[in-house]
């Protein structure tokens, strides 16, 4: 390639470097490798000229500023869950939101399902489940499902259920994001089904009370899942000015740190599940406490604290370039 044509094809993506500063530390270190693939082209066929000379220069100031906090990245797990996903979660608003929109959606329809057709939640989740929850409503015990099975083991299998179906909702965004779409489909309408059960047989609040002790983690866990679908999916369907192998690249890392990020939500999920929901007799005020906190946190650390996080990573790299 003559040095005009490659001047021509690169010199946009070179003075966006130059001008804009990156969202984060993960796409300082994209173009910091971005711009050593350019220089070693041009130090290979352009090895006098000033576009190397540039290249140089460019990949030395971003060099520095991707070492200038390397002492910062000790503490590499703290790091992860403190500044990674936070950003992953600003960064990929949109995904997320489309996500929630969805699950929504999808659950006002289990509830209108379950509403005209009584047998509907039998098809979904089976007719065994449904008469044993049956048999104990009418014991005075509606809840009395999580109390089967010691807790130990039912930790472990729901722990591992929950992980493969959030590892499952994600994955399936290399699918164009339709894998990730049904599989918030399937789960949001077994919710409003299984929800409106409750309420038609007069337990609801007994339901609230208990099932969402786990259910304010474990269901948001499952959208957020669904968000890190969406952001592999929009990674094939939607490159931008990269490749389309350069986007997906680019999506995966973000979609796999949002995916590892909910990895300890889902666990204290299944904890709370397996070792504290079946107490269906504890004290309102404490369901309502464990259930508020747990909505707090979602609250905050994938709705308000990733805002925070982004703000004050755009004031601190703002003056590398």
């Amino acid at each position: 390639m003559r040095e005009a044509a490659f001047l021509r094809q690169n010199q946009a993506r070179w003075q966006q470097y130059e001008t804009q500063p990156p969202a984060s530390p993960d796409e300082l270190a994209a173009r910091f490798i971005s711009l050593t693939d350019d220089l070693a082209y041009a130090q290979t066929f352009y090895p006098a000229s000033s576009t190397t000379a540039y290249l140089n220069t460019l990949t030395s100031k971003l060099h520095q500023s991707l070492y200038r906090n390397k002492p910062e990245q000790r503490h590499r797990l703290a790091h992860f869950w403190a500044t990674e996903v936070p950003l992953v979660v600003a960064r990929h608003q949109q995904a997320l939101a489309w996500a929630c929109g969805l699950f929504l959606l999808f659950t006002a329809l289990g509830v209108l399902s379950a509403a005209y057709d009584q047998n509907f939640l039998r098809v979904v989740v089976g007719d065994e489940y449904v008469n044993q929850t049956l048999h104990n409503i009418r014991k005075g015990d509606p809840m009395a499902i999580y109390k089967s099975g010691p807790s130990s083991l039912m930790f472990i299998g729901i722990g591992t259920n929950n992980l493969l179906v959030a590892l499952r909702t994600f994955a399936l965004g290399l699918t164009l994001g339709i894998g990730t779409l049904h599989s918030l489909f399937v789960n949001g309408v077994m919710l409003g089904g299984f929800q409106y059960f409750f309420y038609q047989e007069h337990v609801l609040l007994p339901s609230l009370l208990t099932i969402w002790i786990h259910g304010t983690l474990e269901i948001p866990s499952i959208v957020l899942a669904g968000g890190a679908g969406f952001i592999l999916g929009g990674g094939l369907l939607f490159p931008g000015t990269y490749s389309r192998r350069e986007s997906l690249a680019r999506a995966a890392r973000d979609a796999v740190k949002l995916a590892l990020g909910l990895t300890p939500v889902i666990v204290v999920a299944a904890f709370l599940e397996s070792f504290v929901t079946r107490h269906t007799e504890m004290p309102v005020a404490l369901s309502l406490t464990i259930i508020g906190g747990s909505a707090a946190f979602i609250i905050w650390y994938f709705g308000i604290y990733p805002r925070l996080v982004q703000r004050r990573a755009v004031l601190v790299e703002a003056p590398l370039n």
